[in-house]
């Protein structure tokens, strides 16, 4: 693949890894080599292709129109060679190179960091290159293999396998029920303080389902609003106000007995964990094998709440006075 002294398959590796790490200082410690020995590369592949690539400033890097289009090809390239290599060498595709992968703090923390180093244990040639964030992170544009997304993948352009399930989770702790009593419809909410979600689907509005599935989401308020789930959760553990989070973050807060859930007959229906990934590139074998892995691994989770978990244990509901500041 060498041709106009250009390695080509070296090249176009330095510039898929400038573009997924956002820099050449991030992306020569990457690759293990020099910063202006992955410089000159993008270089000397822009001039063989006599085309810009890579727009740069002293602040950030961004690609142009032809750039985003030769990197889409670009990492599709590469990820077939790895795989025909793999298919030469040993007969059959096994998981290897990196995996670069988003997912939301708290699931990431709690529950995919578990599953990656088991799935490394099994998996010794693979490596994975972790972003947590809450935001809604462009897989394509930022370079990224794949996502773990709950409900809504996000986008047209990505594919989901489902790998879990999740279901949020009304609750407060046993103190804020003892000072103002336990709702037992969703309308009650009205008159209680609650925590709001920065990414929630529908902003300040609680989603519930009666048992004939009728509709019968609320919009809440309270004195808190912020960007991450596990945040609300300690402020709930506090006594401060009645939160919703999924399962997966409050199920340990409901065992130990710091949280206790309401509403159970009026949940909305499980939303589903995928593992999202661009539409317009085949399952690559890393991704696939990760995904297998953690169909297997979430098919029984630890997260879910028994029916009868954490029920209220108050000395006696109190009238549902209204407890939000006066505006």
């Amino acid at each position: 693949m060498q041709q106009c002294g250009v390695d080509r398959l070296q090249a176009l590796t330095a510039f898929a890894r400038v573009v997924e790490s956002g820099s050449f200082a991030r992306a020569a410690e990457r690759l293990d080599v020099s910063v202006s020995s992955v410089s000159r590369q993008v270089s000397d592949l822009e001039a063989h292709l006599d085309a810009r690539l890579l727009n740069r400033t002293t602040r950030r890097l961004s690609l142009t129109e032809s750039g985003r289009a030769f990197y889409e090809r670009c990492v599709q390239l590469l990820v077939d060679l790895e795989e025909a290599e793999e298919l030469a060498s040993a007969g059959t595709t096994r998981p290897r190179g990196t995996l670069r992968l988003t997912c939301g703090t708290t699931f990431g923390v709690r529950h995919l960091a578990p599953a990656i180093a088991q799935f490394v244990a099994r998996h010794p040639q693979m490596r994975f290159d972790v972003e947590l964030s809450d935001r809604a992170v462009d897989l394509v544009d930022e370079g990224f293999d794949a996502a773990l997304r709950i409900g809504k993948i996000g986008s047209q352009q990505l594919v989901g396998r489902k790998v879990g399930q999740t279901r949020l989770v009304c609750c407060a702790s046993p103190e804020y029920l003892e000072r103002h009593g336990v709702p037992r419809t969703p309308e009650d909410l009205s008159a209680h303080v609650c925590l709001t979600y920065e990414y929630s689907p529908q902003k300040n509005v609680w989603p519930f389902q009666d048992e004939s599935g009728n509709d019968r989401s609320v919009r809440v308020d309270g004195p808190v609003h912020a960007n991450q789930g596990e945040f609300l959760v300690a402020l709930a553990v506090a006594g401060l106000a009645i939160t919703i989070e999924p399962d997966f973050i409050v199920g340990s807060e409901v065992r130990a007995g710091r949280l206790v859930p309401l509403l159970r007959a009026f949940q909305a229906p499980p939303s589903n964990i995928y593992m999202a990934y661009p539409s317009r590139r085949h399952l690559s074998a890393k991704v696939r094998a990760f995904a297998d892995f953690l169909m297997a691994r979430f098919a029984n989770p630890e997260w879910p709440l028994a029916p009868d978990a954490g029920r209220a244990k108050t000395r006696g509901p109190k009238p549902h006075v209204r407890t939000r500041p006066a505006r």
